[in-house]
């Protein structure tokens, strides 16, 4: 029986786990098109190393922005905003150095947006969606 109940607990932790990432995916696809709506250029989206996750690299006249989503259901526990903190900061700010430098565009203006989003799900679509697309949302120190 105990296997069984492990089994159950696995499957709905995953349930879940595919629960976020189809939301953030939502969330991601909403920032896009916002982005776009604003001129924005999108070049990159979910750029990976092992430093980091850049959500959107886009650019906006002659800026690259690396740019970080951030969607919330509630404001319960803090806004999307809230959720960007300095660790997360320093994360995306090392992984877009190494795009970069991979890329060879260290002598081109840069900056760090972020799209913020509240919204909720119904039929895995986002409704009651607010957006704000915060450009220099934070930078290097």
């Amino acid at each position: 029986m105990k296997f069984i109940e492990k089994l159950l607990s696995k499957n709905s932790y995953n349930d879940k786990k595919q629960t976020a990432v189809s939301t953030g995916n939502l969330g991601e696809e909403a920032a896009v098109k916002a982005l776009k709506k604003q001129g924005y250029k999108i070049i990159e989206r979910n750029y990976r190393t092992k430093l980091g996750e850049i959500d959107v690299i886009a650019k906006d006249g002659e800026y690259t922005c690396f740019v970080e989503v951030r969607l919330r259901k509630t404001n319960d526990f803090g806004s999307p905003a809230d959720t960007i903190d300095e660790s997360k900061q320093q994360k995306i700010i090392k992984t877009a150095q190494m795009y970069a430098v991979k890329n060879g565009i260290y002598d081109t203006p840069m900056r760090f947006d972020a799209v913020l989003i509240n919204a909720k799900v119904r039929n895995n679509k986002l409704v009651d969606e607010k957006i704000e697309i915060i450009k220099n949302a934070f930078w290097l120190s």
